[in-house]
């Protein structure tokens, strides 16, 4: 007779939860490695309680929002190479609502987290209850059903029974290379707190092994020869070369056959900034050299990437004359893309493979085009240095020169990481990346407000490394709330605040299709209706202070040089404020190398709209499909 003991749902599934393990190499590490959470009626009897049944066996932080701990546990997830992940629970209603769009980053990112909204009740004792939507026509609808378009898996728990199996696909999605993203588990508030007879098996250790898929012979074959067809191949590292732990095998590859490397925002680092075969980021935040490779380029081969609108400049970056793509991909659905020969693999295992193959054969770039990117690069690199350059120490520096100290400070330990803005593409383009995880770039949802709380993600995976969240001020003030998890779990990492009073990034877009930066600083209100006044009067400086952090201001370069030394040296939460000088009189950022669509105005009186028209349908006009 199988031997059961008799549990709650919330304590069945924080038991089990503890029981998980992923495997991959030999390294076995805990599943759910912690569970987030904000308590309230539709939580706090069922998960709550079973957090503190079990706290010895199922570590428990608390913040302050719920979007941010989704964050939180994605910046958790990346740092872990997604063999670990974290719980996120909140209470009903406007808790599980405020979920959407963290796990919407989640899964758009391919980054493990496991959401656990509490849900309206199961038995409807009581209908509608405090915080329940009514759907006339539909009485199985709650507002959880908000996460399912954006969760890789879904299910509603109605009876105790019913666990089971949901939670052992929730480990199963979490864990697959392929299908792994947000997963929800919604938990009616009176299932949490039933009591069931559960078998013991069900709490017995489990081992979930991320596989290494290997490459089909056929296609692998076939990806070989068209490498070695190539007389211009150039290779375009995306966030998947990361998640396989692929670098070394990569940069084996690359200075084997000298086949050069341009990263997307989620591969930067791949290779290290000063290896000879980098060329930088590709795409709309790319550097003129990878671009210029891009458009000349015969066969591209994308390795773990999704191809998406600012790595491809909206269709028109890849512009040679019958130019292929060969795609390394683990997902066949981003292995086909833009017509490619597919090459369906892990990372790692489908590069090593590819390498063996081209040793074999003998094969390396020709000579001159070696020597051609060489060069490129190199006048790359003079760019970079202007931009960071700060002739006067004296006086309050641009955004570049911010990054610019930062680069003179940091070593390949640091990890900085950055989500919106301007400072993405500032970052793609100049960011010297010393290790294979210092560069962390969430764009593949660019959400305004990540960036603190996934430097406490991030920081307790690595907790013996500086972290810094870099933020500009529109980002800051969307939520800075994960400052006081931070100064309350001790979690000692470093936010720069860049103040340049309003949405920089989206203000120069805006002038570039004709919105005239309407709507886009942080300014008074003036007569005329347009936020054209005085700067706010905002101190984000003195908000940071008041939240608990240790805040340094800094007015000039030299004020920078010292906080930001100030700040690394830190064992406690530090913010550093700044407020930079724009671009119009100092040196910035070298422009856009390659287009990005955003659709203009087909019909307009102002004179700006009809230009950015004008400019809008010149570059439409060189969009192509391949096919």
């Amino acid at each position: 007779m199988t031997s059961t003991t008799r549990l709650t749902v919330a304590q069945a599934l924080v038991r089990f939860l503890a029981a998980q393990y992923t495997e991959r190499d030999g390294a076995r590490r805990r599943l759910i490695g912690a569970t987030w959470g904000i308590f309230g009626h539709g939580n706090v009897a069922g998960i709550g309680q079973a957090l503190v049944e079990y706290g010895d066996e199922m570590p428990y932080h608390q913040g302050r929002n719920e979007q941010a701990m989704v964050h939180a546990a994605v910046g958790w997830a990346r740092q872990c190479g997604r063999l670990s992940a974290h719980a996120v629970t909140t209470s009903v209603g406007p808790g599980a609502t405020n979920l959407v769009t963290g796990a919407a980053l989640a899964t758009i990112n391919h980054l493990p987290v496991l959401l656990l909204p509490g849900d309206v009740f199961a038995a409807r004792p009581a209908d509608p209850v405090l915080q329940q939507l009514e759907v006339p026509c539909a009485g199985d609808v709650s507002v959880n059903d908000c996460l399912r378009p954006v969760s890789k898996y879904f299910d509603r728990i109605t009876r105790p029974e019913a666990l089971i199996p949901a939670a052992l696909q929730a480990m199963r999605v979490l864990t697959d290379p392929v299908d792994t993203g947000a997963v929800t588990l919604a938990l009616p508030q009176d299932v949490q707190a039933e009591a069931y007879d559960w078998p013991e098996e069900f709490f017995a250790e489990r081992i979930w092994t991320v596989r290494r898929q290997a490459p089909d012979a056929g296609e692998l074959a076939r990806a070989v020869a068209a490498v070695r067809g190539a007389r211009r191949p150039l290779i375009v590292a995306g966030g998947g070369v990361h998640h396989s732990r692929a670098e070394e095998v990569l940069a084996d590859l690359a200075s084997a056959t000298g086949i050069p490397v341009a990263s997307t925002q989620a591969g930067k680092g791949s290779l290290r900034w000063d290896h000879a075969q980098d060329v930088g980021g590709i795409g709309h935040t790319g550097t003129a050299t990878a671009d210029g490779l891009a458009r000349t380029a015969d066969l591209v081969i994308g390795v773990g990437t999704r191809y998406t609108d600012f790595t491809t400049a909206s269709g028109t970056l890849f512009a040679a004359s019958g130019v292929r793509f060969l795609n390394l991909n683990i997902a066949a659905y981003d292995g086909h893309k833009l017509a490619g020969a597919p090459l369906i693999a892990d990372a790692r295992t489908g590069l090593e493979a590819l390498t063996e193959a081209l040793l074999a054969h003998r094969h390396r770039a020709e000579p001159a085009y070696v020597t051609e990117y060489t060069d490129e690069k190199e006048r790359w690199e003079y760019r970079v240095d202007a931009a960071y350059e700060a002739q006067d120490i004296d006086v309050r520096p641009t955004q570049p020169q911010v990054l610019g100290v930062l680069d003179e400070l940091v070593t390949e330990d640091d990890i900085l990481i950055n989500a919106a803005g301007s400072l993405p593409g500032d970052l793609h383009k100049l960011w010297r990346a010393r290790s294979r995880d210092q560069y962390h770039v969430e764009y593949g949802y660019s959400c305004m407000g990540y960036e603190i709380p996934a430097a406490i993600g991030v920081r307790m995976a690595a907790p013996e490394r500086p972290v810094w969240a870099l933020v500009g001020d529109g980002t800051y003030l969307m939520m800075p709330t994960e400052i006081v998890t931070a100064v309350q779990e001790g979690v000692a990492i470093k936010v720069v605040i860049l103040q340049n009073h309003g949405y920089a990034s989206i203000g120069g877009l805006s002038e570039a299709v004709g919105a005239e930066r309407y709507g886009t600083a942080y300014h008074r209100l003036a007569a005329d209706r347009t936020y054209t006044g005085v700067s706010l009067p905002v101190d984000l400086a003195a908000n940071a202070a008041s939240l608990g952090m240790r805040v340094l201001r800094a007015s000039t370069v030299r004020d920078l040089r010292a906080a930001l030394a100030e700040a690394r040296a830190a064992d406690t939460p530090t913010c550093v404020y700044v407020e930079t000088e724009t671009a119009d009189t100092v040196s910035g950022a070298p422009p856009a190398q390659a287009w990005w669509d955003v659709p203009v105005a087909e019909t307009a009186t102002r004179s700006s709209a009809v230009k950015a028209r004008e400019e809008y349908d010149r570059h439409v006009a060189a969009r192509r499909r391949h096919l």
